[in-house]
């Protein structure tokens, strides 16, 4: 039995997730793209994990590259989930990059980001989840960037006791 793709992309919008961008180097290319199929996988050893469709023209990049950087966007950030979100171009150019360990471009003003090199990639239906394993990363102060039934939302402030 086949499930409802759309169906499943609906019921699936109802998990709010935090929305981030994974950069690479690519050669002297480098690159980026909007992901929010992520997560933290294990402790010891570090892991985290991305989903990248196999048609999606950063799979061959990441693929390549060997190694990525995972940043966390803040709520003020929706310009850069954007940039990395849509087809075309999606160098990093214009922007004040720093680097890490594997010399994945860290974007400026995130959360945190993660530094990773592929240690692994398993194929899942038309996506391959590629399993980093970290070896740096930073962490910032502020609020999410969160995606939640095809849109950006934000926290609400605490209630009050």
């Amino acid at each position: 039995m086949t499930f409802d793709s759309q169906l499943q992309r609906k019921i699936m919008g109802q998990f709010a997730t935090g929305v981030t961008v994974i950069t690479l180097q690519d050669g002297d290319d480098t690159w980026g793209m909007t992901a929010n199929a992520v997560t933290s996988v294990s402790l010891d050893p570090p892991l985290v994990l991305v989903c990248v469709q196999r048609d999606n023209q950063t799979h061959p990049r990441l693929k390549q590259a060997g190694s990525f950087a995972m940043n966390i966007l803040a709520a003020d950030q929706q310009d850069l989930s954007d940039r990395y979100a849509y087809l075309g171009p999606k160098d990093c150019s214009g922007l004040e990059l720093s680097r890490a360990v594997t010399g994945a471009p860290i974007l400026p003003g995130t959360l945190g980001h993660v530094d990773c090199e592929v240690r692994e990639i398993f194929a899942a239906g038309d996506h391959d989840i590629f399993l980093g394993e970290i070896v740096a990363g930073e962490l910032a102060e502020g609020e999410p960037l969160l995606y939640y039934q095809g849109g950006y939302r934000q926290l609400a402030a605490p209630a009050a006791e």
